[in-house]
């Protein structure tokens, strides 16, 4: 019942900040600063809503090296509370093609200049992520990429596509590795006290001695290092939920 009354508040809220925010992309369109405000006030908001408990560590590795492609684990569409609620300025992300249908998120998300992937043509996909390293370039921002392609939904870290390490490579940038402690093992949304979510972001990895050779060898690196920081905070958020 509790979950049924929260959704019913966090939805429209949900609704609500993206329309406001789509009439402020529309006066600037295609600026990163629409996705930025758009995922702070979403994230903020419905964490308070759901009673989330939220703590963010290494902070500092947000802006330590600009800009970076950053990866993340992908879980749930609580994504883009967790997410949002730490979005850095000048950051876009990429996603699947789908999301445009969403209505007012949607066409904010494509007018706040984050890229739209097509993961049924490979070569559609490989295009996407050659425009993500010039977008990088050309307009000095950041990228977020989500490495598995798709939601985990309570399965773990699924395994690392090679897309966002080719991107790090080719730009020449940092990696630099959010990790977000697992929902389904703390997150109980009939509760009064929600649960609790961390995310942990990692020191920037340098990828500018690095060549296409190394990209396996860089996307095993990073998957095992988020594995294994995310089971420890899953071990975190399972004792204090």
């Amino acid at each position: 019942m509790l979950e049924i009354i929260r959704m019913t508040i966090v939805v429209p809220y949900f609704l609500l900040v993206s329309f406001v925010a789509l009439i402020c992309a529309c006066i600037r369109p295609f600026d990163s600063f629409g996705s930025t405000v758009m995922g702070r006030l979403v994230g903020f908001g419905s964490l308070k809503i759901l009673n989330i408990d939220f703590e963010l560590r290494g902070k500092e590795n947000l802006y330590k090296e600009r800009p970076v492609v950053f990866i993340s684990n992908h879980q749930h569409n609580m994504d883009l509370f967790t997410i949002g609620n730490i979005l850095p300025s000048r950051t876009v992300s990429i996603g699947k093609k789908a999301l445009k249908w969403i209505p007012f998120f949607g066409q904010l998300y494509w007018l706040g200049g984050n890229i739209l992937i097509d993961r049924s043509n490979r070569w559609r996909a490989i295009a996407s992520m050659n425009k993500a390293y010039e977008t990088m370039k050309e307009k000095n921002i950041s990228i977020w990429i989500m490495p598995e392609g798709t939601r985990s939904k309570g399965r773990g870290i699924l395994p690392f596509k090679k897309g966002a390490f080719h991107t790090a490579i080719s730009s020449g940038r940092p990696l630099t590795i959010v990790c977000v402690s697992q929902y389904h093992k703390a997150i109980n949304f009939n509760r009064w006290n929600t649960g609790k979510v961390i995310i942990e972001v990692l020191e920037p990895i340098p990828t500018d001695k690095l060549t296409k050779e190394d990209v396996k060898d860089l996307k095993d690196k990073c998957e095992k290092l988020m594995r294994e920081k995310v089971a420890i905070l899953d071990k975190e958020v399972e004792i204090k939920s």
